[in-house]
């Protein structure tokens, strides 16, 4: 029986039939769409990003592109890859590979004509999917329109080879189970991870980043860290986590469950690593997390409710920082959905005004005012100047 892709919203997209029709007009069958959008497809997910494969070498996809007027970026043309960009999103063409030799980080290709090859040298089943542009039929080389029905995260050929080729697939496949997998895991797939572990730390930082945040941000990948942390994969991309760490996370997700937050990779990060924001600062340098990030995490990784009103806590160290602390320690966020910080409605020179000399008195009464309006719940610039009036008064006793 013939798969085809069901209907979807891009497989209607105009721009994707003028791209096919760019490539190949003939319709000799020399492209087809490939990977992460042929598997979500057939799950009924809306896929991110749209993939083609092609028999054609990246000169001539880019010579047809341009005859086309589809601007053509040479964004990976040592790996075969010429991004053609569309109005609906841009589509990254790759031409077909196989692999000549392996490092364990990187892959020497050639090009080739035959799409086995280019399945071949995937990493799992359910990635070495791919459909007609044109009838919709699925092609399937290795069992993964099977292992897709049955939520089976399994490595194409063998496992252990597969991860000699490139380390960073441990990560992947734990990301993919995390996020399609079934119980029990693929009993292979776990066997050679727990082998080849300690090959992870050869890989650049940034990659293991990437894969660990993506992970992170899975609706409860706790079941998965868990079994990372059994076999020995976790200790090697972050020793930083702990059993009580493990813990953490579990809770944290039941509690963003219960208070229905969004998924954040960078709490549960938070979750995972001991209450020390020095530590947190260098396990974000170390995964090559932005600069927001790094401030974040070190902020969350504070831990604690440093003030009994959550808006409170909000205004001082931000709302995302807040909702973190509140969730991480089990409590309800629900006095911050909707709720933006105010801007304090005091300047120093309206203090100045009332006659206190410019300088560090200033300051000092501008933070005790600030503090005073937080302890009210915010309340209008009628009411600041009133508190202002107060302070400057116990100020002026106090003086005399």
């Amino acid at each position: 029986m013939t798969e085809r892709l069901p209907s979807a919203e891009w497989t209607a997209r105009e721009d994707l039939a003028a791209l096919v029709a760019a490539l190949d007009p003939q319709a000799t069958g020399n492209c087809r769409w490939v990977g992460g959008v042929v598997r979500d497809t057939m799950l009924g997910i809306s896929p991110k990003d749209v993939d083609m494969a092609t028999t054609l070498v990246p000169e001539e996809t880019t010579a047809r592109l341009v005859a086309a007027g589809i601007k053509a970026v040479p964004t990976g043309i040592a790996h075969g890859t010429v991004t053609a960009v569309l109005a609906g999103g841009p589509v990254e063409i790759t031409t077909l590979r196989r692999d000549v030799s392996t490092d364990g980080r990187h892959a020497t290709v050639a090009f080739s004509t035959e799409w086995r090859d280019d399945a071949a040298r995937r990493d799992f089943t359910i990635n070495a999917l791919y459909a007609d542009p044109r009838t919709l039929e699925v092609f399937d080389y290795h069992g993964g329109l099977g292992d897709l029905a049955a939520r089976h995260v399994r490595f194409i050929g063998d496992a252990r080879e597969r991860i000699r080729e490139d380390y960073l697939r441990i990560l992947r496949y734990f990301r993919f189970q995390a996020r399609f997998g079934s119980t029990p895991a693929d009993a292979e797939a776990e066997a050679a991870v727990a082998e080849l572990a300690a090959g992870m730390k050869g890989l650049s930082r940034e990659r293991v980043g990437w894969e660990l945040m993506n992970l992170l941000g899975m609706p409860d990948p706790s079941p998965t860290v868990h079994r990372m942390a059994e076999l020995g994969v976790l200790e090697q991309v972050l020793p930083e986590a702990t059993k009580q760490g493990l813990a953490a996370l579990e809770a944290l997700i039941l509690c963003e469950q219960r208070e229905r937050a969004c998924s954040s990779a960078l709490r549960r990060l938070a979750a995972l690593l001991p209450p020390d924001p020095q530590l947190a600062e260098q396990v974000a340098a170390r995964l090559r997390l932005s600069v927001a990030q790094r401030k974040r995490l070190a902020t969350v990784a504070t831990r604690g409710i440093p003030s009994p009103d959550p808006r409170a806590m909000a205004y001082r160290i931000g709302i995302e920082e807040a909702r973190d602390r509140l969730l991480l320690a089990g409590e309800s966020i629900a006095a911050l959905d909707g709720w933006n910080a105010p801007t304090f409605p005091l300047k120093g020179g309206e203090i100045v005004a009332r006659g206190v000399s410019a300088g560090p008195e200033v300051a000092r009464t501008l933070r005790h005012v600030e503090e005073l309006w937080i302890s009210e719940n915010f309340p209008d610039a009628a009411r600041v100047s009133s508190i202002l009036d107060e302070v400057l008064a116990r100020t002026s006793a106090g003086h005399g």
